[in-house]
């Protein structure tokens, strides 16, 4: 590996966040920012738009081990087992859209590496 290359990637996506909450205020958007490991797939850190650094902190412990390369369900289904907020929702499409990009590029990687 050349010294400059990185072994992550960082992807983000966002979604609306509900009318009335604190998030919603601040930052109008629940936004999510993942670095994957390029190799194994795996979340190896995680940052959302909480404004809470426990719900923050909370959420990285959550994310940080999953594999991207697989279904999101089991972890959509932690989240809603573990997280009780008006923002779930938003943030469980934000994570959907992350997951979608992050496939999209893969793809997108190993077309160009084929050609």
């Amino acid at each position: 590996m050349a010294q400059n290359e990185l072994s992550s990637v960082l992807v983000t996506a966002y979604a609306k966040a509900p009318q009335g909450t604190a998030m919603y205020e601040v930052y109008k958007h629940a936004g999510i920012v993942l670095e994957i490991n390029s190799t194994n797939h795996k979340i190896i850190n995680a940052e959302f738009t909480f404004i809470t650094g426990l719900t923050q902190d909370f959420f990285k412990r959550l994310m940080i081990g999953f594999d991207m390369s697989t279904d999101l369900q089991g972890l959509i289904n932690r989240i809603e087992k573990h997280y009780f907020a008006p923002s779930t929702t938003a943030v469980i499409v934000a994570l959907k859209g992350a997951h979608k990009r992050y496939h999209e590029k893969l793809k997108q990687l190993e077309e160009g590496e084929s050609n």
